[in-house]
């Protein structure tokens, strides 16, 4: 996958479920419309919470991608 290039940058390692979505949530809020966010995150639930968080907020998951443990996600803000 190619890397999106996104707007701000938000690091929720060594977080669980739910603060990497908490924190996402309210990144996402303080941000404009049609800005990119990329989220780092280490939970391994993380992937199926980005896509259910996606589905459920109307912000489009634009990719994701995992590098040694450490899962990338790109949501465009609605």
């Amino acid at each position: 996958m190619t890397t999106p290039a996104f707007d701000r940058e938000l690091d929720v390692k060594g977080l669980n479920c739910p603060l990497p979505i908490l924190r996402t949530k309210k990144t996402l809020a303080e941000m404009s419309s049609g800005q990119v966010l990329k989220v780092l995150a280490t939970d391994p639930g993380s992937v199926k919470d980005f896509q259910a968080f996606a589905r459920q907020t109307g912000n489009e998951l634009l990719g994701a991608n995992e590098d040694s443990q450490v899962y990338a996600f790109f949501l465009k803000r609605k």
